[in-house]
């Protein structure tokens, strides 16, 4: 028997991350994976986005420096920047739902956009910075509802208010590239993820949130549109890749550029066929309801083209999706019976990094 490891956490012993959006739910998850691998971990972030929180009881207190501010405050930012010296910056801080988008799009751009800004401009400015990483989204792209992934030299042009936001962010990062960081030897990259799930997601307006809560109340869960394919994929999935990014590009800057983080073909399923996952691995007879409430433009068919980061860095996904609505059942039953949820985190973080393979 051996190991199969795309990323080598040995790496971030001792090194300095600065990780923004940190109180968030990939945030918290990228961050104790940070610490259990032993680096010196600071977050910005605002206040955790829900109440509960993953952030609040996922024992991470004691084990980082935690920085409560806005993205937009440049000035603050800089302040982050010249105490901790980060070598290393992933950037997750974002306004992040498509829905409150509408309700707030200024919010949403000054967020999204500006602080895209911002993060860029402190790494210019902060001669400690080796390797930079932008976390935006499978949305950036025009979206033309067709059958195949979308690739990395597609338009970038997304529809709604949060997904054109991404757009721009990526946009603002390609112009600092070549403005700035090529120049400085700076090592920077976007990644393109898509529908993440797992453990600790208490956000509105996401399906398996709303699954769980229903399955709490033991109410049917209801699908607002069941028939819209999504390449949904484990938070530990994206995050292991974003660190394999950060790495390699650290030690080699020609690994820098513009990925698509995504599940493979099989796993990109409809809501509906979703949910009926879930509703099996829950048991208790818990079922869902079709009911479409009149909401804002929504995306129907969206999947990405991943062959380059295959090919750039031999990755293959690790679960699939049936495996990843597994492990957030699991965690969420961890949750409701007041269990350990540091323990559970560990122990689904332990099992994802260290795939064991059988030597023929």
């Amino acid at each position: 028997m051996g190991e199969i490891k795309m990323v080598d956490l040995s790496f971030y012993k001792g090194k300095r991350v600065l990780v923004t959006g940190h109180t968030g739910f990939k945030g918290t998850w990228l961050c104790r994976i940070l610490v259990n691998a032993g680096a010196v971990v600071t977050g910005y972030s605002l206040e955790p986005p829900t109440e509960p929180s993953l952030y609040s009881m996922a024992g991470l207190e004691e084990k980082m420096t935690s920085v409560i501010g806005d993205i937009r405050n440049l000035e603050l930012l800089k302040g982050v920047f010249d105490k901790e010296c980060p070598e290393v910056v992933l950037h997750l801080a974002a306004q992040p739902i498509v829905r409150d988008s509408y309700k707030d799009p200024v919010h949403t751009y000054e967020t999204n956009v500006m602080g895209t800004v911002n993060i860029c401009e402190c790494v210019r400015r902060n001669k400690s910075v080796k390797s930079f990483i932008n976390i935006t989204t499978d949305k950036v792209y025009k979206n033309n509802e067709w059958e195949w992934g979308y690739r990395e030299n597609e338009p970038l042009d997304g529809y709604d208010p949060y997904s054109n936001s991404k757009s721009c962010s990526e946009l603002v990062t390609h112009s600092y590239i070549n403005s700035f960081f090529y120049d400085l030897g700076i090592a920077v990259s976007t990644a393109r993820a898509g529908n993440v799930i797992g453990g600790g997601d208490f956000a509105n307006d996401r399906i398996i949130p709303d699954c769980i809560r229903a399955a709490e109340k033991k109410k049917d869960i209801i699908v607002r549109n069941p028939h819209s394919t999504r390449p949904y994929q484990h938070v530990l999935e994206p995050l292991s890749v974003y660190l394999a990014i950060v790495q390699e590009q650290y030690k080699d800057i020609s690994k820098a550029g513009f990925y698509n983080v995504g599940p493979d073909d099989c796993d990109c399923i409809t809501t509906g066929e979703l949910v009926d996952l879930f509703c099996e691995k829950w048991g208790e007879g818990i079922k869902w309801v079709s009911q479409y409430d009149g909401g804002p433009h929504e995306a129907n068919f969206l999947k990405l083209d991943c062959s380059k980061i295959k090919r750039l860095f031999g990755w293959m996904p690790r679960w699939g999706v049936e495996e990843a609505v597994e492990k957030t059942v699991e965690w969420a039953k961890v949750y409701l019976k007041g269990g350990d949820i540091p323990k559970c985190m560990d122990s689904q973080i332990n099992e994802f990094f260290v795939q064991k393979r059988i030597d023929k």
